[in-house]
């Protein structure tokens, strides 16, 4: 099967530039509806390394049995979601821009179209995880080589249901299971370690029988090289991002979870960014 694209460092940098810029433009595009800017940005650089080196897809099959997966189980990201989706040719620039249109199909979080790569609903956090269990089961039981990754937010894994998964795929085996924590340290009502003081994710998942990776989230050669090493079980790669990434005024402030830009706050944004 061919991928989605093959690209080197530097177009994966370039890549993830570019969903960062239209990903301020969707936001300010919603208006009033708002966006998930926070949590949308700090995970640009792992989708764009997933959907422009890691993934094996084939825009032209998409619903080839054979086809790499992914979940996005933290569904309020889905800035960073459909702006990946488009730079994968999956979607169009049209499609991209009809983001959280009245009846659209690219709502605030992602509803299941395989027409346009979208394998799962979200919205419930703890329940992409599960699903993604489910998808490396059945490929297990079916004798398929392909992958299933998804992408999971540090806020969430407070959630029961991510660590029921969490034994279940260490109990069936499935090494052909891939999670990626975005460990921002900010969810909505707070910092994650203030509102459910837990210890160390490294440590939690190591303790469930996982192999665990911790990398810089926004560094693209890190996150090749670590999404590409091969493991015997269930696999874990925990990214340290920042939430608002790229923009000044939003970068580890809780406010920007969710929430919109004035004019003047698009315009500095764009300016940051470098936009033409």
């Amino acid at each position: 099967m061919k991928t989605a694209n093959n690209k080197n460092f530097g177009q994966l940098q370039n890549m993830a530039k570019q969903m960062r810029i239209n990903a301020i433009k969707l936001a300010y595009k919603a208006g009033e509806n708002g966006a998930h800017l926070g949590g949308g940005l700090s995970p640009i650089e792992i989708l764009a390394v997933l959907y422009g080196k890691i993934l094996s897809l084939n825009p032209e099959k998409r619903d080839d049995p054979e086809r790499d997966r992914f979940v996005l189980s933290k569904g309020h990201g889905t800035l960073a979601y459909y702006t990946a989706l488009y730079e994968a040719g999956l979607i169009s620039r049209e499609e991209l821009f009809s983001f959280e249109d009245n009846g659209g199909p690219f709502p605030g979080h992602p509803v299941r179209n395989l027409q346009y790569g979208i394998e799962c609903s979200g919205g419930s956090l703890g329940t992409g995880i599960s699903v993604a269990v489910g998808l490396a089961l059945a490929a297990k039981i079916d004798k398929r080589r392909n992958k299933i990754y998804t992408l999971v937010g540090d806020g969430e894994c407070n959630e029961g249901a991510v660590w029921e998964a969490a034994m279940s795929a260490v109990h069936y085996g499935l090494n052909n299971l891939i999670v990626i924590v975005d460990r921002n340290g900010l969810q909505s009502d707070g910092r994650c370690d203030e509102v459910f003081h837990t210890a160390p994710l490294e440590n939690i998942w190591r303790g469930f029988g996982w192999d665990v990776e911790v990398v810089d989230g926004h560094k693209i050669e890190d996150l090749v090289q670590t999404l590409e090493k091969r493991c015997d079980s269930p696999k874990v790669v925990i990214a340290n991002t920042v939430k608002g990434k790229g923009i000044s005024f939003m970068e580890n402030l809780r406010e920007w979870h969710h929430s919109t830009l004035n004019e003047k706050q698009y315009l500095q944004a764009l300016q940051e960014l470098g936009a033409e």
